[in-house]
C-alpha cells in the first residue's frame, strides 16, 4: 500500500492539471481536499499521513511548497477555506499538533511555518511574521494588485516574532 501511495504522490507532484488532476490524484493517496483547489506544480504534500493533511474549498498552493503533518510522529496541518501558501514555503506540525492557516490567510514565499496562521492575516519573512491584515484573500484576487491594495496594517493584532 505505501509504494501505491508513494506512486500516486511522484505521479501528482509532476503531472499537469493544478486544479483537477493533482488534487484528483492527491484525493486518492487519502488527502482531504475540497473543492476549486490548486496545487502547482512540485508540491510535496505530506508522503507518510496523506490522511492527516485537509485542504479546504478554495486553498492555492504555490510552486514547490511542502507541507508536512509529521516529525517524528503524525500531527495534523489544516488548510482553511482560500488560504494561499506561497512558493517555496514549508508548512509543518509535530506529533499530536494541529496546524492551521487560517481562512484567508496568505503565506509569503519560503516562508517556515510552525504555528499556526491567523485567519486573514499576511505572513512573511523566514519565520512567517504577521505584517498586515488581508481583506481581500490571494485566492480571490484577480490581479495581484487588487490583492496589495486590499492588505491593512495590523491594528491590536499580535505580530509573531
Amino acid at each position: 500500500m505505501k509504494f501505491y501511495g508513494r506512486t500516486l504522490h511522484l505521479l501528482a507532484r509532476f503531472a499537469p492539471g493544478a486544479t483537477s488532476f493533482r488534487p484528483f490524484v492527491h484525493r486518492l493517496r487519502g488527502v482531504q481536499i475540497g473543492k476549486d483547489v490548486f496545487i502547482g506544480d512540485e508540491v510535496y504534500l505530506e508522503n507518510e499521513y496523506p490522511e492527516r493533511v485537509e485542504i479546504h474549498d478554495g486553498v492555492q498552493i504555490s510552486v514547490r511548497a511542502t507541507i508536512l503533518a509529521h516529525t517524528r510522529g503524525p500531527g495534523r496541518v489544516v488548510l482553511e477555506k482560500n488560504a494561499y501558501i506561497g512558493p517555496h514555503a514549508l508548512v509543518v506540525t509535530s506529533e499530536g499538533k494541529v496546524l492551521r492557516v487560517g481562512e484567508g490567510a496568505v503565506v509569503g514565499a519560503g516562508c517556515v511555518i510552525t504555528k499556526d496562521v491567523e485567519s486573514h492575516t499576511f505572513v512573511m519573512g523566514e519565520f512567517g511574521k504577521a505584517i498586515a491584515e488581508v481583506r481581500l484573500p490571494l485566492s480571490r484576487a484577480d490581479r495581484l494588485e487588487d490583492f496589495i491594495k486590499g492588505l491593512a496594517p495590523l491594528k491590536g493584532r499580535s505580530t509573531r516574532d
